[in-house]
């Protein structure tokens, strides 16, 4: 066992492996949350009826996605983040689902197989359950001053 002020090799590749979670999921809601933007089309069609305009919702979910990305790169935002996106993750999920049951197809006509679907479900609970490990690991004695 190292002394306590050394960390352990495999302490320290957790830290390492956290920090790189945070950043590629912060990257990759900043990159999904932008296209939000510059090609709304293409997400309007899966959103489920509700009111408000799909134009609305999909405008509204790509600035939700980039401030929840950032926030995911920030260290000091970070566990508050991660904990926010993993409910993010789980209230879109409607779109998601509407998209499968109603075999909707995006604004460039592409359509997901069932496989798909279904890999498209196990990602996003994936995603969710990191975020949900870059909270819990935010509150750690080594992390809280990352």
């Amino acid at each position: 066992m190292p002394p306590p002020s050394q960390k352990s090799p495999l302490s320290t590749g957790f830290h390492l492996l956290w920090h790189l979670a945070s950043l590629a999921l912060g990257a990759f809601f900043i990159r999904i949350g932008f296209l939000h933007f510059t090609d709304p089309s293409w997400f309007e069609p899966i959103v489920p009826n509700m009111p408000g305009t799909p134009r609305f919702w999909v405008l509204l979910s790509g600035a939700v996605e980039v401030l929840l990305g950032t926030g995911l790169i920030i260290p000091f935002l970070r566990k508050w983040s991660a904990k926010a996106t993993a409910i993010f993750l789980v209230l879109i999920y409607p779109a998601n689902l509407n998209m499968w049951i109603n075999d909707l197809s995006l604004g460039d006509g592409t359509s997901l197989s069932p496989s798909g679907h279904l890999i498209r479900m196990l990602v996003q609970l994936t995603a969710i359950a990191v975020c949900l490990w870059i909270f819990r690991k935010s509150q750690t004695p080594e992390n809280k001053a990352s």
